[in-house]
């Protein structure tokens, strides 16, 4: 493939992200052309709406190769739908995937295509495949990839079914949040498989020790990656007004602070919103999940909760758990068997909590 204006930029791009330190995959991030994947994002203005970005406009070229996470995709809603990744946090990723030549590379959610191209790159075509949920960017990344002059196997689907007929995957990463290792990446990986996968608002890396178990570590590094798209429910604030309330004494802004991390590793999937004075103060929080459990605390100590989970209790048990700080993502980490996933603090036999089994 023939160079491009944007080579100097690319190769200034790939030298820098992730502050320059050593890496086996800055070659593929010089060689691959992001714009390709990337030929237009949305960014929001100062009203806050969504305006799409192409080459014609200034920035463009600049911003395809900053390490800038780049949404690509909205809704029939206008929500974010898919998105360009933070190229220093696939570049960690990548990192600590730890593929080398003729491993097979397993990649749920393709997105734009641009990482399943930096794997192709270095591993090969023929050792890559890829899965989405969506058919028109599966349609779109096709393309793209074959216009830069790759073709590693990519096909629609839930990834998180894995590619049984592509199987055994000797290295898997998913470039969705997920809320648990899913079985059947556990099925189909290899033993010696490293998974590599955004859970939470953190990133695991595990190793498959033997068929169907793995351990690991978070990264250091924060992480919010789109989720992977599932039914759910939108949250019961009406039937809460008939709860009573219930006395906390955990500040409000610790579930959208200090507690944000291990309250995603508890609580799968969850979703919150909060309430603010005229000041900016936080005066409340709201939180739910995906079965229509629901909570809602304010700064006067009270909190409500309704459904089939007590969100709240959640909370005060990890208050209890980590009363002071944010306790570092490193230090969390993940089993998982057959008989289920176990988040862990410290040590595998430390304190910790099973991924509830309704996650989807």
């Amino acid at each position: 493939m023939t160079d491009d204006p944007t080579a100097g930029l690319r190769a200034r791009f790939a030298a820098t992200i992730g502050g320059g330190r050593p890496s086996p995959w800055r070659d593929a991030f010089a060689a691959v052309p992001r714009h390709l994947f990337v030929p237009s994002f949305f960014r929001q203005d100062g009203r806050g709406e969504w305006r799409r970005v192409t080459a014609v406009d200034d920035g463009y070229a600049e911003a395809v190769y900053s390490d800038t996470a780049l949404t690509t995709q909205l809704d029939a809603g206008g929500i974010p739908s898919s998105s360009s990744s933070e190229p220093s946090t696939m570049l960690a990723m990548l990192d600590a995937l730890g593929a080398e030549s003729g491993h097979a590379v397993f990649e749920l959610g393709t997105g734009t295509g641009y990482n399943a191209a930096l794997l192709a790159h270095r591993l090969g075509a023929e050792n890559v495949t890829s899965v989405d949920v969506d058919p028109g960017l599966v349609d779109l990344a096709v393309r793209r990839l074959g216009e830069y002059g790759t073709r590693p196997y990519v096909t629609a689907g839930d990834g998180a079914l894995g590619c049984p007929e592509r199987a055994p995957f000797d290295r898997i990463i998913a470039t969705a949040a997920l809320r648990e290792i899913q079985p059947a990446l556990l099925e189909q990986a290899a033993v010696g498989a490293v998974i590599v996968a955004p859970i939470g608002f953190g990133i695991v890396r595990a190793t498959v020790s033997k068929p169907g178990h793995a351990e690991g570590r978070f990264l250091p590094i924060p992480a919010l990656f789109m989720p992977r798209r599932t039914p759910g429910s939108d949250p019961d604030f009406e039937s809460l007004r008939q709860q009573a309330p219930e006395r906390t004494t955990v500040p409000v802004t610790d579930v959208l602070e200090r507690l944000k991390f291990p309250l995603s590793l508890a609580l799968p999937g969850y979703n919150s919103c909060s309430w603010q004075d005229a000041a900016g103060t936080v005066t409340a929080v709201g939180l739910w999940t995906d079965d229509g459990s629901t909570a809602l605390a304010d700064t006067t100590g009270q909190a409500r909760q309704t459904g089939p989970h007590r969100l709240w209790d959640t909370v005060e048990h990890l208050a209890s758990a980590f009363p002071t700080g944010s306790p570092p993502r490193e230090a969390f980490g993940i089993t998982a068997s057959p008989a289920g996933r176990h988040i862990w603090y410290g040590e595998p036999e430390g304190p910790g909590w099973k991924v509830r089994a309704d996650a989807p």
